[in-house]
């Protein structure tokens, strides 16, 4: 069993910068895929980013201004996200596969707007 927490959305104006983080409770050394989604009211939810070992994969809605990065000695992945625009608002949830079982995070808003 796997929890993921998720933190760091909030409300920002266009062209704004915010950084979620998503804390893993097992090491995420042990984690084969670690990803970003979003849902947007009315929409089905979308990948962001995601990494599996070296590997990483944009939206390319995002390419450019999101970078998404992980921190072994907190257990931690994040999402850098730059030059926020209005359509990137939307619930953001961390997703995690471990041990071949797929874990989401209860998902944090980001609201962009001015």
């Amino acid at each position: 069993q796997v929890q993921l927490v998720e933190s760091g959305g909030g409300l920002v104006q266009p062209g704004g910068s915010l950084r979620l983080s998503c804390a893993s409770s097992v090491s995420i050394f042990s984690v084969d895929y670690m990803g970003w989604y979003r849902q947007a009211p009315g929409k089905e939810r979308e990948l962001v980013a995601a990494m599996t070992g070296s590997l990483i994969n944009y939206a390319d809605s995002v390419k450019g201004r999101f970078t998404i990065s992980r921190d072994n000695t907190e257990n931690t992945w994040s999402l850098q996200m730059n030059s926020l625009k209005p359509e990137d608002t939307a619930v953001y949830y961390c997703k995690a596969t471990y041990q071949l079982q797929t874990y989401w995070g209860q998902g944090t808003q980001v609201t962009v707007s001015s």
